[in-house]
């Protein structure tokens, strides 16, 4: 290190200070010319960087460190293309409300206002192609504001709805020098969403004399900065009230309790039970196209509805829209049901037309596995059941839009670990470069520092043959960083979920087959540890893999299928 780096500080400083003081241990992201005070000053911290290869997959391990550690994620993008190759994947940021902070470099500010001054990745306005993606949006022009839009920033970031927050530092901004003294503390502090009194207590009036009431949990129960799995359970019990999870709030309830419905939100006999309700409590959700079985859920009773978005609310049925974060309107339900019982301890005997409540849930979980009986669906059902028994209880899953994803939102049971996928704007790649990022944030630091000693607990990541290429650049990453990620890759030929949409619709599928690469070469080129086999030895292959230090690839070339859509009458 140079005196003069010793001596003189820089905006990237600032920045470096700043996200320290605010507890970031990890940086993603790709360096690019106006960006690179950023990435000098990132030699000057205790900051971890983990380099990606695509700027959308270091939104994605950004997006899967953040949800594997509840932490905020950090990202560092350079100016024009690479800031909006990375908005695909704050698209999923975005719409699963995961807290991350984005910080992009701009072009001097002298080419600022659309000047057409002709400078290298110039855009007539940058922060307007992030606003479709980003929570808010920050401009720095200079220095001594930089800590501030920071703080700003990732107290937005962690205000429900979380989300991601975009900042931009011109370069010329980022690499001047600065008088500002060293950052060494700075506060952010979410802004606070209680519900409303006289909601909770309408809500508590209409749930107190309801003998049917179900609970739908979506992903706003496990974004929540409250206890608020805790706390669904207690109003559960409260109610006896069954519960079906979303696949954005999948493991937000006990797979195995008796009022749990699982995740089957794309089944005619849960939509049936929810329909029949006559209260539906709809917490963290907006009952949109999959929750509400493609929007054939037609509810006969009354809805109430929980989320700190207030555009959710409504959005898409008449309910009492209560605007709050899940864990405190539902901590506050748990206090007013618990005053309007003759004791804490009891609860609401539901009455589902002379059945409990349990025996209601057993009942529609018994005709869901019926309806999948009537089908030729064994491998499938077998497939996912050897990835769970492999799969140790605690670990964190990633999955991308592909069928053993589909099958995964309805019926994987996370037990004590957690279910990722990128339900909420649906696009390829996501599963690898997120559990990537969740693979390091979960990693003890020490581990960090050589990729050869890679540990901590590993995650696994399911993908297609389709989606594996819009990241299989990110085995290098993986490798470099020795992230301790088991890639698990079903290989059908093609992007089989819109295969089977296009026979279905046209009775044919064009431009779904895909050339099909050797995965296992692939990743061994990249010194990945890989082997393929049989779709009925899945479970001893990821077993084996699990045991491996590092990233390891399995693949498992089979054609799985849909179930029957069931809301297609």
């Amino acid at each position: 290190m140079t005196t003069r780096n010793r001596t003189r500080r820089n905006g990237g400083d600032l920045v470096i200070e700043t996200l320290q003081a605010l507890g970031a241990r990890t940086v993603f992201g790709i360096p690019g010319q106006h960006a690179l005070g950023l990435f000098d000053a990132l030699s000057r911290s205790e900051l971890h960087y983990v380099s990606s290869r695509v700027e959308n997959n270091a939104a994605f391990a950004a997006d899967g460190y953040a949800r594997a550690t509840g932490e905020v994620g950090v990202l560092f993008l350079s100016t024009g293309p690479g800031a909006l190759t990375s908005l695909s994947g704050l698209q999923e940021v975005y719409a699963t409300a995961v807290p991350v902070v984005v910080v992009a470099s701009q072009i001097p500010l002298s080419g600022l206002g659309a000047r057409r001054k002709g400078m290298l990745h110039q855009l007539d306005d940058q922060k307007a192609s992030a606003q479709n993606v980003t929570k808010t949006q920050f401009s720095v022009h200079h220095p001594s504001g930089i800590p501030s839009a920071i703080q700003d920033a990732w107290a937005a970031a962690i205000t429900v709805p979380q989300g991601p927050v975009w900042v931009e530092v011109p370069q010329d901004v980022l690499l001047g020098e600065v008088m500002v003294p060293p950052v060494e503390d700075a506060l952010a502090v979410p802004y606070d969403h209680p519900p409303r009194q006289e909601l909770i207590d309408e809500a508590v009036r209409w749930l107190a004399t309801s003998h049917r009431t179900a609970i739908v949990a979506g992903g706003g129960v496990r974004r929540s900065t409250g206890d608020a799995r805790r706390q669904l359970l207690r109003v559960a019990e409260l109610l006896d009230a069954p519960v079906v999870c979303t696949p954005g709030g999948n493991s937000a309830f006990p797979h195995d309790h008796r009022l749990s419905l699982g995740s089957w939100v794309e089944d005619r006999h849960v939509t049936d039970l929810l329909e029949d309700a006559e209260v539906l409590l709809v917490v963290g959700s907006s009952l949109g196209e999959v929750t509400s079985n493609y929007f054939t859920l037609e509810p006969r009773g009354r809805l109430i509805q929980v989320d700190a978005e207030p555009r959710v609310l409504e959005s898409n049925f008449p309910t009492l829209g209560v605007r709050a974060d899940a864990g405190q309107a539902l901590a506050a339900i748990v206090a007013a049901l618990s005053g309007t019982q003759p004791g804490a301890e009891d609860s609401v005997r539901a009455d589902w037309h002379g059945r409990s409540a349990a025996e209601a849930v057993a009942e529609t979980h018994r005709r869901v596995e019926a309806r999948l009986d009537g089908q030729e669906l064994s491998r499938e059902r077998r497939f996912l059941a050897d990835i769970r028994a492999a799969v140790p209880a605690e670990m964190q899953t990633y999955w991308d839009m592909t069928i053993a994803a589909y099958w995964g939102w309805n019926c994987w049971d996370a037990q004590s670990g957690e279910f990722h996928s990128a339900q909420g704007a649906g696009g390829l790649g996501y599963a690898f470069p997120a559990a990537i990022g969740g693979a390091v944030g979960l990693a003890d630091p020490a581990d960090l520092a050589d990729a050869a000693e890679a540990g901590g607990p590993g995650v696994l990541a399911v993908a297609g043959d389709g989606s594996a290429m819009y990241s299989i650049a990110e085995l290098a990453s993986a490798q470099q960083h020795g992230a301790n990620v088991t890639w698990l890759i079903v290989d059908d030929g093609g992007y089989g979920i819109l295969r089977d949409y296009m026979e279905e619709t046209f009775g044919q599928a064009t431009a779904t087959e895909l050339y099909r690469p050797d995965f296992v070469a692939l990743a061994r080129s990249f010194g990945v540890p890989a082997e393929e086999v049989p779709v009925e030895e899945v479970g001893p292959a990821l077993t084996r893999a699990f045991k491996r230090p590092g990233p390891a690839v399995v693949v498992v070339r089979t054609l799985l299928r849909m179930w029957a859509p069931s809301h297609l009458g």
